[in-house]
This record gives C-alpha cells, structure tokens and sequence, in this order.
C-alpha cells in the first residue's frame, strides 16, 4: 500500500479563519427579507421561443435559490402581454376574437413554463380585472397629480416595438420590393408616420432625477454596459411621451378613465404589471423588485419605468437585470430565415433538466449567446453524463460499494483538525486542496447566483467535480477494493467523493431541479439536508447511511446525429 505525507502549511491554510467563514455562510438565511422577482410579460402575438425560456429561467433559478435560503414568502412573477395593436392585428390574421387568441397563445407560455419546471408564484395576464384595476389607479394617480396632461402627438411609431420613435432613432432602408422605408434605427421595424390626439406623460421633467437615481445607484441597472447605455439615453435629452392611443386606432387594452376615446398606451398598461402581481394598489409586497429583461425592451424599463414610478411616489426597481439575445448557429433568429428554435421540441431531444442547464450555462447576460444542437449535446454529455453522472456511478456502483452505504470517515489517515498527519496518512497536497474547494464553494457559489451569474456558479461546481474525479484517479479504489486491510481507505475515497456530490447537488437545485433531486435521493440525503445551509464542509459530519434505491443512470448521453455535427 502507497501512503503519502502532506505539507503542513497546507494545514494551517485550510483551518485559518474556518470559524468565521461558517458565520458567513449562517448568515445567508439571516437577513433575507421579502422580495418579488419578475419577466417580462410576454408578447402574444407569436408562441414562446428559447429566448423567452431563458428569461424565465433566470427568474427562476434565483427563485429557486431564496427558497433553498429559507425565503418561502417570495413573489415570482410571469405572464403575458395581450394587449396593443400588433396583437389586435395578430388575432385578425388568424381569424379569432382577440380574447380567444390570447387564451390559445398564453396557455402555450404557460405550458412551456410548466414543463420546464418553472415554478412561478403568479402568472398574469393584462386582460385580468385585476390588472386592469391596478392600470386605471396607477393612471389617476399619475394624472391626477399633473404629470399626464391632454396633448398631441406627431411622429413616427413601430407596431412590431409597441412604441413612439423621435426622429433621432428613425432611419431610411429598403425593403424586399426595392422601396425606400422608415424603420427604428434600434430594433430594424418599418415605422408609420401617425399624428393623433391624445394624453402625454411629462417624461423630461424627469431627466435629472433618472440621472441622480443611475449614478446613486449604480448597480440599479445590470450588467454594467447596460447602465451605461441608459445612463447615455437619459442623458442625451428626454421628451414627453404618448401615453395614449385613439380608440378607434386601438380597441385591443384598456380605455383611459373618463374618455373612452382613448386607449392607455399598451408599455404603461404592461409595466404596471409588477405592481399588481406585489398587491398595487392595496398594501405592497416584495416591491422593490427585480425586473429582468431582455435587451431589446430595456429603454422602457430602465427609463419609462423609472420615471412612471417616480411620478407615483413609488421607489424604483431594485434591479433591472438585462440580458443579451440568442442567435442560432451564428445567425440572429428569425421566421424569415426560418430558425426560430422551438424550446418544446429541445425538451423533448435534451429533457427539460438539459435544456435548463445549457440556457443557464451558457447564457452569459452582458452578450449574444450562440445556439445549437451540436453545442448542447457536446455540453450535456461533458458536464452532465461524463462529469457528474460518471462520479456519481462510480462510487455507488457495486464494484466499489457493494453495501450500498454512504460510508464512514476515518479522520485518523485523513487528519482534518489541523493537525499534521503521521506517514500513515492516505492525503496528499491536492486532496486537501479538494478539501478547501468544497468548504468554500457554497459562499462562492452564493454570490455568482446572487449576482446573477449563473453560469460562473456552474463553471465553479464542475470545477470542484472535475477535482473530485481526479481524486478518484489518485486513490484508485477499485485496486483498494481488492484488499480488506484497505477498507478505511477505501471509505475515505467514497465518503470524500460523495460529499462532493451531495454539496454540488444541493448547488444545483435551482439549475437542474429534477437531476439534483434524483442525485440527492440516491446518496440517501433527508429532505432536511437539502437547504443551502447543509452544503457545508467545516467537518466531515455525515454519519454512516444507505443509499436510494434508484440506480438509473442520472443523465443518459446524447446521441450526436451526423447532421449536427457541422455547424453552418
């Protein structure tokens, strides 16, 4: 039998402080207060696409997270917008009544968001009553306190954007007949000149305030980039903006509160979303929240929004998270080109748990994320089946384990109170490094998933995994298997692998809520030691039990058909 010695001063390093990093990790469960996380509310005009998935899931994972924190109060919130002229034009075209179109194309998001495991608190709809209460009280107090006033408007407007462009953000194109067109120099839509009577918000009273609340707050807007870019709009000067649409234009949203000639314009209709889902206008909950968004929508929630809120004497946002867009295969995603990525047929070729994991994976909020079939399968089999599944059979197999037991810790060759080990010890420098990854990786982990990086929290996870597996190289069980007299090695290896596995699964609950659950299960941990507080590693604490009896493989590899293997 080989035996290894271990340098001191690594010792010393992993105990130095190990009291005070466990009062950290306490105190993640001790200042939790109320909160709301939203999406957007989704357009109806088309069914759900990987990019409204991925929205959602970022809400959700940080939903998920607070409720391994111990905050079971917390409001998530999604839903979809079936107000405003493109849908009045989409449930034409397709022949239906406006509100059975609605229904159809919102029970899709819905559907999707179950079976994705989205475990929203709220799902609204603009055509709620209980929205279309919380719109008109939002619009009186707006109006009653002057900040809206009767008007008119002149100028350009995008159906596809919902939205008033000054002549700044309007540039000229051609379309497919060789014709000269008007279209949002931001978003690439045809425009149409309209002039219309109607109701203005005073939105340039409100340019110095929205500067004071960016540079005040300077994590208000996220990632970085994106409040530096609204901090540009708002500088470059505000207007006021339209609030309303003539009725006979709009029929499809709520009418203004005495003049039923008017239609409140549909961006001040769907923002006041966040409100009614937190209790608006009645007592608030949760707000104020975080509002993630894509960045196509971001100047009205990052400039209206603000502004709306002040005029009501409400606080901004907390947060407003902005993430980037998905192309596919290198290609921004269209129906003209044909490769809008269907996120129900993703399920069905990758699980709902494969699907989740690549979105969150990959998606990194601050730029465009590229996606194809070939790029999931290559990442789920690497992280999923090769990485943590693989451990995980290993070390539950029955080669290795034939009692089926989470076994016990022999701390006298695997010395963990800091003393220096005798030269029976089994350790060597890098397993004690496996050691001290594992003790910090809850905190590091807590902070990318707080600060809505998800994907660093991954890399971190795999990271740990991937020593663990080396650790397994190292020690080589399976030539410890063959010898009795190396049994309290053996546990070591086992009971040091799996306690990897069970801090990683508790890690990774909000990501893949299914695979950590099914992992849980098999190393035999309770219910009660699921909360993030039981991912720690101060002392190998984990008494002798048995495993789940469930020894399906935890994430069966993709197959790689030979046309994804060329990307275009």
């Amino acid at each position: 039998m080989k035996v290894w010695s271990v340098a001191p001063r690594l010792i010393k390093r992993l105990f130095r402080g190990t009291h005070s990093q466990c009062s950290r990790r306490i105190s993640l469960t001790s200042s939790l207060q109320q909160y709301a996380i939203t999406t957007p509310i989704f357009y109806v005009n088309a069914v759900p696409h990987i990019g409204h998935l991925y929205s959602a899931l970022l809400a959700d994972y940080a939903h998920r997270y607070r409720r391994l924190k111990g905050d079971a109060d917390g409001i998530f919130s999604t839903g979809t917008d079936e107000h405003g002229l493109k849908i009045q034009n989409a449930a034409a075209a397709a022949g239906k009544t406006h509100l059975t179109f609605c229904d159809e194309v919102s029970e899709e998001f819905r559907n999707l968001f179950d079976t994705c495991d989205v475990a929203y608190t709220d799902f609204i709809r603009t055509t709620e009553q209980r929205h279309k209460m919380a719109v008109n009280h939002f619009w009186e107090r707006l109006y009653s306190k002057g900040w809206i006033t009767e008007g008119r408007y002149e100028g350009w407007y995008s159906v596809p954007d919902e939205t008033f462009l000054p002549e700044s953000q309007v540039t000229e194109a051609v379309d497919k007949q060789g014709k000269k067109i008007k279209i949002s120099a931001e978003s690439g839509h045809p425009v149409e000149w309209t002039t219309e009577t109607n109701y203005l918000f005073k939105l340039s009273h409100f340019q110095d305030r929205l500067i004071q609340w960016l540079d005040a707050n300077p994590k208000a807007v996220q990632p970085s980039k994106f409040h530096a870019m609204v901090r540009s709009w708002v500088a470059s000067g505000l207007k006021d903006l339209s609030v309303s649409r003539q009725r006979d234009r709009l029929e499809c949203g709520i009418p203004v509160p005495g003049d039923d000639s008017q239609t409140i314009y549909v961006w001040l209709d769907a923002l006041v979303n966040y409100l009614t889902v937190c209790g608006y206008p009645g007592e608030l909950h949760g707000w104020p929240g975080v509002n993630i968004v894509g960045k196509d929508i971001l100047r009205f929630h990052a400039i209206y929004w603000p502004a709306f809120l002040m005029a009501a004497d409400l606080d901004p946002p907390k947060l407003i998270l902005c993430h980037s867009h998905w192309t596919v295969d290198s290609h921004k995603m269209s129906k003209s080109r044909g490769n809008v990525v269907d996120p129900n047929d993703q399920i069905e070729r990758f699980t709902s748990d494969g699907l989740r994991y690549f979105l969150l994976r990959v998606g990194v909020p601050h730029s465009d994320c590229d996606y194809s079939e070939l790029k999931v399968s290559s990442l789920l089999n690497e992280d999923l089946a090769n990485t943590l599944g693989n451990i995980l059979s290993r070390v539950t197999g029955q080669a290795l384990n034939p009692q089926q037991l989470f076994p016990p810790f022999h701390e006298e060759i695997f010395p963990l109170d800091g003393s220096i080990p005798t030269s029976s010890s089994m350790a060597t420098d890098s397993d004690y490094e496996l050691v001290e990854t594992l003790r910090n990786l809850p905190e590091i982990v807590d902070e990318r998933y707080e600060s809505f990086r998800a994907y660093s929290a991954l890399e971190e996870i795999m990271a740990c995994l991937r020593q663990a597996n080396s650790f397994i190289e190292r020690h080589k069980p399976w030539q410890l298997a063959k010898y009795p007299k190396d049994q309290h090695q053996l546990d070591n290896v086992i009971y040091v692998v799996m306690e990897a596995l069970r801090i990683c699964g508790i890690l990774l609950q909000p990501i893949v809520p299914r695979i950590a659950k099914r992992l849980l299960d098999r190393l035999g941990v309770d219910s009660e030691g699921r909360s993030v507080t039981a991912a720690n590693l101060e002392a190998f604490t984990q008494q002798e039990h048995g495993l789940g009896s469930d020894t399906r493989t935890l994430f069966t590899k993709v197959d790689v058909p030979e046309r994804w293997r060329v990307i275009p």
